[in-house]
């Protein structure tokens, strides 16, 4: 009788454990990553079993604002360094990830637009809004073009995201749209370099240490993203930082 009520207090332990036992890192990132996201978590769980990876995408300002307002992150990828730097005065801290590039992108068979300095002459231009990373780059790129004003005179719609941005020219909604270079791959879209002189440059920022399993965690994500991620960053068409 003994040994039958142990087998069932052992069952009764077994049937009632968690599912999933492991531990969740969630990682707020900026919307550029949502082609890489897949493959850093799956690469990330493979290497770490005991590790959950869960990716959450928006702006990065919307992400920054969230955690700001209590957002239980673990940690944070940032299109630029602002958005991450603001959060130091809660405890976070960061540094440079990965990098990226800027296109202007047109629907493949519209021929009026042969480089960045003929935005001017698009009807319907799309960018980001100013508060956003890849906004505020295409301004500074405009800017250094010397077409900003002509060229923010076609703009017809301002987007939260770049992939809002890119969306409205698959949709055929815009003649003009520039995003990340990230953005263009796999896209039937026309992609032509638009130069800046200080490249768009994600930055990772971490949650505040403390005592708990989380602090750890957070670093094996960090090692992580500048280690085996980083090969998978490349591979989907990001720069090293």
């Amino acid at each position: 009788m003994l040994r039958l009520v142990l087998a069932l207090g052992a069952w009764l332990l077994v049937s009632c454990a968690p599912a999933d036992a492991r531990r969740e890192v969630l990682l707020f990132a900026a919307s550029s990553w949502a082609d890489v996201a897949p493959d850093l978590e799956a690469a990330f769980e493979d290497a770490h079993p005991e590790l959950d990876l869960r990716v959450q995408l928006a702006g990065s300002q919307v992400l920054r604002l969230q955690i700001e307002a209590g957002a239980d992150a673990d940690a944070f990828v940032s299109a630029d360094h602002a958005h991450a730097d603001a959060l130091r005065s809660l405890g976070w801290r960061s540094r440079a990830v990965a990098k990226n590039a800027l296109v202007v992108i047109t629907p493949p068979n519209d021929l009026r637009i042969d480089s960045p300095s003929d935005l001017p002459r698009a009807r319907r231009l799309v960018l980001a809004a100013p508060e956003v990373p890849v906004g505020q780059y295409a301004r500074r790129a405009l800017t250094e073009l010397g077409v900003r004003e002509a060229a923010e005179a076609r703009v017809v719609s301002i987007e939260s995201n770049t992939r809002l941005v890119r969306a409205k020219v698959l949709l055929g909604e815009a003649d003009a749209a520039i995003v990340y270079a990230t953005d263009a791959r796999g896209v039937d879209v026309r992609a032509l370099p638009l130069p800046l002189a200080t490249p768009p440059t994600y930055h990772l920022a971490l949650r505040p240490e403390d005592p708990s399993a989380r602090t750890h965690d957070a670093r094996t994500l960090a090692a992580f993203l500048h280690g085996p991620g980083a090969r998978i960053l490349a591979r989907h068409g990001f720069l090293a930082p």
